[in-house]
Order: structure tokens, then sequence, then C-alpha cells
């Protein structure tokens, strides 16, 4: 018995869809880092495609055995071919693919140099068309910033808080998550660490202290340091500092497109 394919029927409303696909489906793969590091992850996967005026629907199982066949290992590099490999199983002209997932850099505390790994959310975007592949990385950065003006009419000390840096980066292909997390602590009032003993405490303390900045002190500083790569084409950036003395957080953007 023949089982007829229903989506490969003509479709006579003549409307083309931007994107159909699925999404929110959650993958296991080993991401490969800069330095090729592997790290087991799970990923939560957008995919999709255009669809023609003419046809009816689009093989949504073919996403599926696209990530169990061919999503076992995961770079930046790879990621652009597992985009161009989709859309044109899909028989598509344009595709597009996210995925969000957690990725841990070992660090060492500044005095004591115990190890710890810290967390970074992750999420890579991707769209592929016949012009070419563009690629967006983008990452949560968590810093501490420290307020300049409670240092200065404090008798004793400051208030601080965590803070969350979020660059979405359009990339050359050369860029990679570590360069961007580098770059977006370098420039804040003190790095975050997962594990810290006394000396290191004290460390972290007093280097915010005597690097004191508002949430647009750190939008600017990070804005001129992404200005300065030139692997970065066109990016978001979102500073977000969780006020220790208020019930309101400070946000703060810049956005700029390098190629206009």
């Amino acid at each position: 018995m023949t089982i007829e394919d229903v989506q490969n029927r003509p479709d006579s409303r003549n409307m083309p869809i931007n994107k159909v696909g699925i999404k929110d489906i959650r993958h296991p793969f080993v991401f490969v880092d800069k330095n090729a590091n592997q790290q087991a992850t799970v990923g939560t996967f957008n995919m999709s495609v255009n669809l023609a005026h003419n046809q009816k629907g689009t093989h949504m199982s073919r996403f599926v055995a696209l990530l169990n066949e061919d999503c076992q290992e995961l770079s930046i590099q790879g990621f652009a071919a597992l985009l161009q490999k989709m859309t044109k199983l899909l028989e598509a002209d344009t595709g597009y693919i996210e995925a969000n997932f957690l990725y841990f850099i070992n660090k060492s505390a500044p005095v004591t140099g115990v190890n710890s790994l810290l967390d970074y959310q992750i999420k890579l975007e991707g769209e592929w068309s016949p012009a070419g592949t563009a690629i967006h990385i983008e990452v949560v950065v968590p810093v501490t910033s420290l307020c300049p003006c409670s240092k200065k009419i404090s008798d004793y000390g400051a208030h601080n808080q965590r803070s969350h840096i979020t660059v979405n980066a359009k990339t050359n292909g050369d860029l990679y998550a570590e360069d961007i997390i580098k770059l977006v602590e370098s420039q804040a009032s003190s790095e975050l660490y997962s594990l810290l003993k006394r000396p290191d405490e004290k460390y972290v303390t007093e280097r915010a202290y005597d690097n004191p900045k508002f949430v647009e002190d750190v939008v600017r500083d990070v804005a001129n340091a992404l200005n300065e790569n030139s692997q970065i084409l066109a990016y978001t950036l979102e500073a977000e500092n969780f006020e220790s003395i208020h019930n309101h957080s400070a946000y703060a953007v810049i956005k700029n497109n390098k190629l206009t």
C-alpha cells in the first residue's frame, strides 16, 4: 500500500511562508571550543526554512533526523555547515537555526589559583541563503559592577551588584564565544568566580572598589572594545545591573552596524 505524502501536495493560495519548522527541541551534543577542547552539553534548537507559495508543507521530520544524524559534535564552523545542509535537505532557498546552550569555563581564582567552573549562556544564530551565510554569537556574561556615586558619597564602602552583559555579535566566522567573554570581563568592575577563598574575596572586592562603573560606563567601555575587534561586523550590546539597594535594574543598550 502506498501512503500519500500529503505535504507534497500543491497549494493554490499563492502565499509563501517566511519561516516554517520546529521550535524548542532539546538535543545533546559535544561543543568544540576555540582550542579544540570538547564539552558535552544539551542545546535547545529552533530550526526553520522558507516555503514556496505553491508548496503545501515542509518535511518536519527532516529537521529532527538532521539533528540526530549530523549534530553529535558542533563548533562555530560546524554550525555554518549544518545550516547549509539543512536548507538543502529541506529543498528551501533560506534556512535558519538557533541553538541555545550552557558553556562552562574553568576559572582560576585571582590569588589562590583555586579552580572552579563558571557557566555562560550561549546562543548561536544562523541564516543561510544563496547570497551567503550570516552567523551571530550571543553570550550572556555575568560580572560585578560598583557604583561610582555610592563610592563618592559614602564614608564606608559602596554598593555593588552582579550584572549581566549580553553581546549579540555578527561575525566574519573567526570569532569564538571565549573571545567575547574575555573582552567583556576585562571591562567590568570585576570578574565573577564560582569559588573564592578569603584572599581572593579580598582581591575581588578591592578591585571592584578601585574600578567603579555606572551601567553607562560598562556599556560604553565594552562597545569601544567591540568596535576595535575586526572580527565583529555588527552587534547589539545590553548591560543590566541588578541593583543591590533598589528594587529595579539599571539598563543600557548600544547597537552598531560596522557595515553601514
